[in-house]
């Protein structure tokens, strides 16, 4: 009875781990877009089935995250994104040096988005 209950016991903690990462994980989700003449306009950060991912026209990629906080190897690309926060802790951007390139570029705020989706539905 006692060893079934620290299975459970230990069960939980491992489970509310996982729980904790996904979370953290789930902030840096989102699209990045980089100035005109760069080598990929933008890039999109996936997190899906535990696994957080960098999209762009140039090709996708595996994120691992570093011993560095907000700082992850690009796999594909043998680089690294570095995430950049505000003073109230949120993902705002994102610098990325990877093959030779380096990108910085601020991350699109879905607020923004909506008020420009509402402002062009006005006009129409």
């Amino acid at each position: 009875m006692k060893k079934a209950a620290a299975i459970i016991i230990a069960l939980f903690f491992v489970s509310s781990l996982f729980a904790q990462t996904d979370s953290t994980h789930k902030e840096y989700v989102g699209k990045y877009r980089f100035p005109e003449g760069s080598v990929v306009t933008d890039v999109t950060v996936v997190f899906d089935g535990g696994v957080l991912t960098m999209q762009s026209s140039a090709g996708n990629s595996v994120l691992e995250k570093t011993s560095n906080a907000d700082v992850f190897v690009i796999v594909s690309f043998e680089g690294t994104a570095a995430f950049k926060r505000n003073d109230a802790k949120q993902i705002v951007g994102v610098v990325i040096d990877a093959m030779g390139y380096h990108l910085e570029g601020p991350k699109d705020n879905p607020t923004t988005l909506i008020e420009k989706s509402k402002n062009l539905v006005k006009r129409l």
